[in-house]
């Protein structure tokens, strides 16, 4: 079955690439387009659509509608994945996305939609299967404004620092594996440690990688 997708975005040349992209994808469905979030709420509540695609800003106030869109889905349909698109590698938007868990949310940029680093189809079928995806130049942005006040992540070591910063691009224990050259046990080992020095007790892996992702992230905001 494809991935039923509802897509919002208000700018006429960005909505027209977007669907170029997409319909080159034989597994992605675009069963609704909408250019304002009343008309992209009533979408998905008519269509239910495995993801959610859309602008991080238009109409009716061209603030945070795409962040809006991502918490009403998560209340209404939760099993549905977000993508926000967005022109700001913004620390804040990021945050807000993500603060109530990060799976199942992708952030990327649109003038890299089509990069095959980010790749709009892979972050659809990722967020569509549970999975998050944060792009690249997001986290570089971050890792560039980090405070150099006291922080529980000056205690980790250049390699989980590294892992940290792979896991805050969504990737798994494989995909971090993959792109470190180490093995998947390394990779467990290294977030074990990663999750002692930053002091986040015992829970679902799954609720303490968001947490210190969300720490790493609020750690390079400013």
């Amino acid at each position: 079955m494809p991935i039923r997708v509802v897509f919002g975005e208000d700018n006429y040349l960005v909505r027209q690439g977007i669907l170029r992209v997409l319909e080159l994808e034989p597994d992605i469905e675009l069963t609704a387009v909408c250019e304002d979030l009343p008309s992209l709420n009533q979408a998905i509540d008519a269509e239910k659509p495995d993801v959610v695609l859309t602008d991080i800003r238009m109409p009716p106030t061209n603030l945070d509608e795409g962040i809006q869109v991502a918490d009403r889905v998560r209340q209404t349909r939760p099993e549905t994945g977000v993508v926000v698109l967005s022109q700001f590698a913004a620390p804040e938007y990021a945050l807000a996305l993500l603060e109530q868990g990060a799976g199942g949310r992708a952030y990327l940029l649109k003038d890299r939609i089509g990069d095959d680093a980010v790749g709009l189809a892979g972050a659809i079928r990722e967020v569509a299967r549970g999975g998050s995806v944060i792009d690249s130049r997001v986290v570089e942005t971050l890792v560039a404004g980090r405070t150099r006040t006291a922080s529980p992540l000056d205690e980790l070591t250049p390699r989980e620092l590294q892992t940290l910063e792979e896991m805050a691009q969504g990737k798994n224990n494989a995909a971090i594996a993959a792109s470190l050259v180490i093995t998947e046990g390394s990779v467990e080992k290294l977030i074990h440690s990663i999750f002692q020095k930053l002091g986040l007790s015992w829970q679902p892996d799954v609720n303490r990688r968001v947490k210190a992702v969300l720490l790493y992230l609020a750690e390079r905001e400013s």
